[in-house]
């Protein structure tokens, strides 16, 4: 009967302290919020790629709506609202390559620069919220046109994974 009362004991406890842990896979932490609104991110850049705003918009509700459980709503009464622009899309050298001693130097390679301006309000929890600018290179060589189709999703990944984490993970 004492085994019997013991396992009970040990099986309600093991039950009791699993129920009672949270485990954050992912590190991301939308306590107290359950929506969200996310602007549409105009391309204000000087050079204006015409997919850009699109991708990049869509891009950051699929990683918000992949990882979390917030609801994306169109309302400014919503959570949070992540809003802001594209300010920056550019190309310029990374590398000097001289040819000759009677032509001037080349680019080597070339770095394509995305920039970000975003500002998030988080209405539950105010000292989350945050407005700064994310910005992301890559190098490449040869034309941009060949290399673009490549880049610019990569960069939009890697611009989409640090708003996510500065807004969820508090990095």
């Amino acid at each position: 009967m004492k085994k019997i009362f013991v396992g009970v004991f040990v099986a309600v406890m093991v039950f009791l302290t699993i129920q009672s842990c949270t485990v954050k896979l992912n590190g991301a932490s939308t306590q107290g919020l359950t929506t969200i609104n996310i602007g549409y991110f105009e391309n204000d850049a000087p050079y204006v790629l015409p997919t850009l705003s699109q991708d990049f918009t869509e891009a950051l509700k699929a990683r918000i709506r992949s990882t979390t459980s917030l609801d994306i709503v169109r309302t400014e009464q919503a959570d949070a609202v992540m809003t802001g622009s594209i300010t920056g899309y550019s190309i310029a050298p990374a590398s000097i390559q001289a040819v000759n001693s009677n032509t001037p130097p080349i680019a080597g390679a070339s770095a394509l620069t995305i920039t970000v301006e975003v500002k998030y309000v988080n209405n539950v929890e105010k000292h989350y919220s945050y407005q700064q600018s994310f910005s992301e290179s890559k190098n490449f060589t040869g034309d941009i046109a060949s290399q673009q189709n490549t880049l610019v999703p990569a960069l939009i990944t890697q611009i989409t994974e640090d708003i996510f984490n500065k807004a969820f993970a508090n990095w």
